[in-house]
């Protein structure tokens, strides 16, 4: 885990970005603290601590978002994020396209000096379950930025313009910094203005949200996700400037999963019944493992058994996830 590290703080000092750089230097610190390389892990303190007014175990402020004024709820929850992208279980053109992202945000002046328009508008798409939330987790911590989440219960005004005035007040908080803006549930947002069930406002506020897209120049970037794409409005699409996929796992993906969450012996039990697996999204197959790993601990046993795997097959598969 040092190499990945050592690689976030080498571009991290690329881009003079402190705070990314310290988050590594730290995480290299505990680690060779859980190594017992207490002296070495001292020194490594000592000497960042000595460079910084930043305490090594302080967390920089984050700013609070604005609130709905009918009933005081936050329109966003802020938060610094530890996920890093090589944890995630991706398709290759997932991951090329969420990199290729990266790497952009990261050169946006030199897109601008070269008179290219920034690519910061995006929508992740794809079934419920499948690693969006993960992959803006990711982007928020491999850009170092804290990662600002919309809350729609709290967008959603009953007062007429209201939701309007949240967004605007959204958009507003996230031009005042550098931020990953995640619009979670877009659909919810973003329906298509000739649903019959609407009444006017419906419009109204897709129509805010595009007026938003549209005149937002921060420096944040904007993510939103969607699992149901088929239902956003056609003018909402031409708005953002990449559509990323995120579709259901593959067998091979739906094991590694499971691998990155059991023990190596209660993987080789769990192997066998992955089949029954296929077609469930990465959420249900980390459902899966936990699963098994937690009647194993209730049951004050060391090792998880071929029937907590079982079980907790049962349990899978027996709920709803798509």
């Amino acid at each position: 885990m040092a190499g990945r590290h050592l690689r976030d703080m080498i571009v991290a000092y690329g881009q003079r970005d402190d705070l990314k750089f310290r988050r590594a230097a730290q995480a290299i610190i505990s680690e060779e603290e859980a190594k017992r390389h207490t002296v070495l892990a001292r020194e490594l303190r000592t000497l960042l601590a000595a460079n910084s007014t930043l305490g090594v175990n302080e967390q920089p402020a984050v700013p609070e978002p604005p609130i709905d004024r009918d009933s005081s709820l936050p329109l966003a929850s802020v938060e610094l994020t530890d996920r890093t992208l090589d944890e995630l279980v991706l398709k290759p053109t997932t991951s090329e396209a969420l990199l290729q992202l990266l790497t952009e945000v990261r050169r946006w002046t030199d897109l601008d000096a070269a008179g290219l328009p920034r690519r910061n508008r995006v929508l992740l798409s794809g079934p419920p379950g499948c690693g969006k939330t993960s992959a803006v987790s990711a982007l928020a911590h491999e850009l170092g930025r804290p990662l600002v989440t919309a809350r729609v219960e709290g967008l959603m005004s009953s007062y007429l313009g209201e939701t309007a005035t949240n967004l605007s007040n959204l958009f507003a908080f996230a031009a005042t910094g550098p931020y990953v803006l995640f619009l979670d549930e877009f659909d919810s947002l973003g329906k298509m203005r000739d649903d019959p069930s609407d009444h006017g406002e419906l419009r109204r506020v897709v129509n805010a949200v595009l007026q938003q897209i549209d005149s937002y120049s921060g420096s944040s970037l904007i993510v939103a996700a969607t699992n149901h794409s088929q239902i956003l409005d056609s003018a909402l699409w031409r708005r953002f400037d990449a559509v990323i996929e995120l579709g259901l796992p593959t067998a091979d993906e739906l094991a590694e999963v499971v691998k990155q969450t059991l023990p190596p012996t209660a993987f080789k039990l769990a192997k066998p019944y992955l089949e029954e697996l296929a077609g469930y999204p990465h959420a249900a197959a980390e459902y899966f493992a936990n699963s098994a790993r937690r009647r194993a601990v209730l049951a004050g046993v060391k090792n998880v058994r071929v029937a907590d795997i079982a079980a907790a097959l049962k349990e899978t598969t027996s709920r709803p996830w798509l």
